[in-house]
């Protein structure tokens, strides 16, 4: 085999898009390069595609990464227009509207004519920038990370066409992801996606997967010969110790960062807070993509406590505000509580800020928190105990400090070593 030390990495994200999907390889090519690996990254131009949001600040962490960009033609634009008002906001994450007419036949759509998902335009455009770069370079390593999937295919047309040793990196479920019942998906539909998945699954040199949990077991049942190994997203220590905390003094402060939908028990909290005892005011801060209708629940919910929207914010701003609380909430998509462990319950567990986290207890982030000297994960209708875990903080003198023994082995250099060994053998 070559001795080249070149990575070619298929990643429909990549800054300037925003979200925790664009920071797992983000990262990972960052650190390959610091560790002597040259990652070439082959991505969509930001001006056509549809990402959900932009976060421009992470351009600085890949400065020195190569990266190729493509055209793509993407039904995306026209759902989004017709769904959204707008062909810049894509698909709304994590979630299906399907209350309405027009949202039932949407979903159809998106259910049964974008397979595997509606990305699969770029497809062709990333294939014909790889083939032109596999011939003029002598690369032998070739990572495909999705979501979108429909990345793999371009990885196992490119497996046809040269000697790669190519890996197919899961960062959610494939056709198992929660929110396909909601699709409306006819038979024959839920048989191509599930055939498309099996042939990625059987055709890639090995398989890589955030740690534990459902997905990682599924796709190992899926594809029992293939080699398999669980890479945590992890948290970028260097950045951990550029932010200074900055607590709130004058409030029991509770953050939320990340996406929320109808689909996670937010209400359970809701509930909790409005039965605490005790005359210290109280802030809840809320940063990322936050329905408007969500936020006005939570305000009508809450009339006594100061609810803060801070909008989408990048992702230092965000990594501050978590320093700042003194509790740090999550909340497991419902149907989706055994799958995996979030990039963000890594990021909440390096502030050391104590961690309240709705879900099964019994699933692997539910036993990653268990860790934890001040992190909960508790069931959404057990209200009891998320009452008097939230009541032990709020009535404390000093916040007490979350912690972790190894830690360090959840930081995305750490974590790249591993790849390296592992993956890039």
């Amino acid at each position: 085999m070559s001795v080249s030390k070149k990575v070619l990495i298929l990643s429909y994200y990549w800054p300037p898009s925003g979200g925790s999907g664009v920071q797992r390889w983000m990262y990972f090519a960052k650190y390959l390069k610091q560790l002597g690996w040259e990652p070439i990254v082959i991505t969509v131009d930001e001006k056509q595609a549809a990402y959900p949001q932009l976060d421009k600040s992470l351009l600085k962490e890949v400065e020195s990464i190569r990266v190729i960009k493509t055209s793509t033609q993407e039904p995306l634009r026209l759902y989004a227009r017709l769904t959204s008002g707008s062909s810049q906001k894509g698909i709304p994450q994590g979630e299906v509207n399907t209350k309405s007419f027009f949202g039932k036949i949407a979903a159809y759509i998106r259910g049964n004519y974008f397979i595997p998902d509606a990305r699969k335009g770029w497809v062709p455009f990333a294939v014909k920038a790889a083939q032109k770069l596999l011939k003029e370079e002598n690369i032998d390593h070739l990572i495909t990370t999705g979501p979108p999937h429909s990345t793999h295919l371009a990885g196992l047309q490119l497996s046809e066409l040269f000697q790669l040793n190519w890996w197919v990196d899961f960062r959610d479920p494939w056709n198992d992801i929660f929110y396909n019942k909601q699709m409306r998906r006819t038979q024959r539909s839920q048989v191509k996606d599930a055939q498309l998945e099996k042939t990625v699954l059987q055709k890639a040199s090995g398989v890589i997967t955030t740690i534990g949990g459902e997905l990682h077991n599924n796709l190992k049942e899926k594809a029992p010969q293939q080699s398999f190994i669980a890479l945590a997203n992890g948290f970028d220590a260097a950045l951990m110790e550029t932010i200074t905390a900055n607590p709130v003094e004058d409030a029991f402060h509770i953050v939320y960062t990340g996406l929320l939908t109808q689909h996670q028990a937010y209400p359970a909290v809701l509930k909790a807070l409005g039965q605490l005892k005790g005359n210290r005011p109280i802030r809840f801060s809320l940063a990322g993509n936050i329905p408007e209708s969500i936020l006005v629940e939570i305000r009508t919910a809450l009339p006594n406590i100061e609810v803060v929207d801070h909008g989408y914010l990048d992702h230092a701003t965000a990594i501050a505000l978590m320093k700042s609380g003194h509790l740090l909430l999550n909340f497991i998509f419902t149907g989706a509580t055994t799958q995996m462990i979030s990039g963000k319950l890594l990021e909440y567990f390096a502030t050391q800020v104590p961690v309240l986290s709705l879900g099964d207890p019994l699933s692997a982030a539910g036993e990653f928190i268990a860790k934890g000297t001040c992190a909960k994960m508790i069931e959404n209708d057990d209200h009891l105990t998320i009452v008097a875990f939230i009541q032990s903080l709020f009535e404390a003198d000093k916040a007490p400090l979350n912690k972790m023994e190894n830690l360090s082995e959840w930081s995305r250099k750490a974590l790249t070593e591993r790849l390296i060994r592992e993956v890039l053998f």
